[in-house]
């Protein structure tokens, strides 16, 4: 087992390579405008789990019915929300910033948990200090990873508790620890629809949509998206692509290094970027399978959380180092 993160002294590649990127091929700024479809897409995955519950509820399915239909139907539909709740966190969907809030917060109707706007605060900070300790909830905490370990076992049960680990990580972070308004009207509109559904579907429907929301982070094919974006299966190589399937139905999330590179653009177009591009992504290294990922995440003893480029060990070391913290401006955006 790894006993700490590697550590690196280089700028955040995703602001170097998106300005050589927009310098020879200047037409992906015509990529970087929102694509108001994907609302429509939030309103049918929503009518998706709404119509699932309901089916369960009138039919009276078994548990078994209810486990099996989460782990597929609604796991996939969660992740697919959480992926479009991911454009409108990036203001990928509307121009007005306070409307891709509030289909951020739409798309949680099809999940039961409050995540949009926590998620947008936390996540722009990932894009603004790629792998730094202090500012990245993407990183796991320096306990985590020496509890966890490279034990099988350990790491089923932390797949398993995904969700409760993302929703602590924020905790380390010295930015974005803020509750506003926004935050209080995502927890409004979630208990409000929590309480229909409970109310005017059946409790049956609300706990398959909340095991959907479980089961889409976690112990699940498409829970192998968290392993797969950042942690390091080349050496030196920080964030990593897949070109799978399953990208056809969870909105190209998988296009990961074309995402940091150019995160206003929406994710009809992320395909574009790499067939515009291919010298500059060609060469990454990239999985194309995220059930192989998982699985060998978990029973190969090889793999531990530590398998992660940091640019910042400790705040009292930043003064006395080289490592350059990656900057937060804004290179995918036309100006």
């Amino acid at each position: 087992m790894r006993q700490n993160y590697t550590f690196t002294g280089k700028q955040n590649p995703h602001a170097i390579r998106s300005r050589e990127i927009l310098k020879k091929y200047p037409q992906v700024k015509e990529w970087m405008k929102p694509y108001p479809m994907t609302a429509l897409w939030i309103a049918l995955l929503n009518i998706i789990q709404l119509a699932t519950g309901w089916a369960i509820v009138h039919y009276d399915l078994s548990g078994w019915w209810i486990f099996a239909l989460a782990y597929t139907v609604g796991a996939l539909s969660c992740h697919a929300l959480f992926v479009l709740l991911h454009d409108a966190g990036h203001d990928a969907i509307w121009k007005s910033r306070n409307w891709n809030r509030v289909w951020g917060i739409f798309c949680n109707m099809g999940q039961g948990l409050p995540s949009a706007m926590g998620f947008r605060t936390y996540h722009l900070l990932h894009h603004a200090h790629l792998n730094e300790y202090k500012n990245d909830a993407d990183l796991a905490f320096d306990w985590e990873a020496k509890l966890v370990k490279n034990i099988w076992w350990r790491k089923i049960l932390w797949f398993s508790l995904f969700f409760l680990v993302e929703s602590i990580r924020p905790a380390r972070l010295e930015k974005g620890k803020t509750f506003d308004r926004w935050v209080f009207l995502n927890i409004i509109f979630v208990v409000a629809t929590n309480t229909a559904i409970y109310q005017f579907i059946g409790p049956w429907a609300l706990g398959y949509i909340l095991l959907s929301s479980f089961f889409s982070v976690g112990l699940h094919p498409v829970g192998a998206r968290w392993i797969q974006e950042h942690y390091t299966y080349k050496e030196g190589q920080e964030t990593y692509s897949y070109y799978g399937p399953l990208n056809n139905y969870q909105f190209n999330i998988g296009y990961h290094n074309e995402h940091h590179d150019f995160y206003r653009v929406p994710w009809i177009h992320l395909p574009k970027i790499k067939a515009l591009a291919p010298e500059y992504y060609d060469n990454l290294y990239a999985h194309t399978s995220w059930t192989k990922l998982i699985l060998d995440f978990i029973f190969n003893p090889e793999r531990d959380l530590y398998q992660r480029i940091v640019r910042e060990r400790t705040i009292n070391d930043r003064k006395n180092s080289n490592i350059v913290p990656s900057g937060a401006e804004d290179v995918s955006f036309a100006k």
